[in-house]
């Protein structure tokens, strides 16, 4: 296993990459910047669930948990319509008749807001501090980053709404410009891989340029798809 110099703990997967020439940087939201949103899964899971189980097909809560859990992880980093979609499948599987993706996306919204509603208000009030609720390091980060000039994106999963106001709340909109994306109404107009395609295109700038710092595999492997 090869380590990073002076780390005990960080380990350099490939040793090969180019790692000298950086000069744009994707970041995930959601747990690689804030925890504000920490429980979302959880909740997002239960609701699917509870639904699901008014069928009463016979399939046992835990068997129930396990398929629901299955589809939120492998789909988690993209746009959270992309989980609804999946949820109506399931549904129609189940010989029911789904309501659209957005009416259970936003029933999720509304209950994940109640849930974080605390945290959002002590951000607001100055009862909580931004690093309360970011990563540890965070704020080092950014700004080592940004005074070495590389240029900052963003680009999350959520939708943007809530991705600006959140930004805005912990401090960090000013480090990505203007250069923060989301979910969309329009789900098919936003991907992350579409963000990155915009980096490399208008820069005109090779893959080896771009790092991307994210906690899941999205984010990860549409990087490392383009030589990041």
């Amino acid at each position: 296993m090869s380590l990073l110099p002076g780390s005990t703990s960080i380990e350099i997967v490939n040793p090969a990459i180019n790692r000298g020439s950086f000069g744009y940087v994707l970041f995930d939201f959601d747990g690689t910047i804030s925890v504000i949103r920490q429980g979302w899964r959880e909740i997002m899971i239960s609701m699917m669930v509870d639904i699901l189980a008014d069928f009463k097909t016979g399939e046992t809560e835990s068997d129930l948990i396990n398929l629901v859990t299955g589809f939120v992880d492998e789909l988690t980093g993209q746009q959270t319509i992309y989980q609804m979609l999946r949820f109506c499948e399931e549904i129609r599987h189940r010989n029911g008749t789904p309501a659209d993706a957005s009416i259970y996306k936003q029933q999720f919204h509304d209950q994940l807001n109640i849930h974080i509603a605390d945290r959002m208000q002590g951000l607001k009030s100055g009862a909580l501090l931004p690093e309360d609720l970011m990563l540890p390091g965070t704020l080092d980060l950014l700004e080592n980053l940004t005074n070495r000039g590389l240029e900052l994106y963003l680009a999350s999963g959520t939708d943007i709404q809530y991705v600006q106001i959140e930004a805005e709340l912990l401090g960090v909109t000013s480090y990505f410009k203007g250069r923060i994306f989301g979910a969309l109404d329009h789900y098919q107009a936003f991907s992350k891989a579409r963000v990155i395609q915009d980096i490399l295109q208008t820069y005109a700038v090779q893959g080896d340029q771009l790092l991307g710092f994210g906690d899941g595999y999205v984010e990860i492997e549409n990087v490392k798809a383009v030589g990041g």
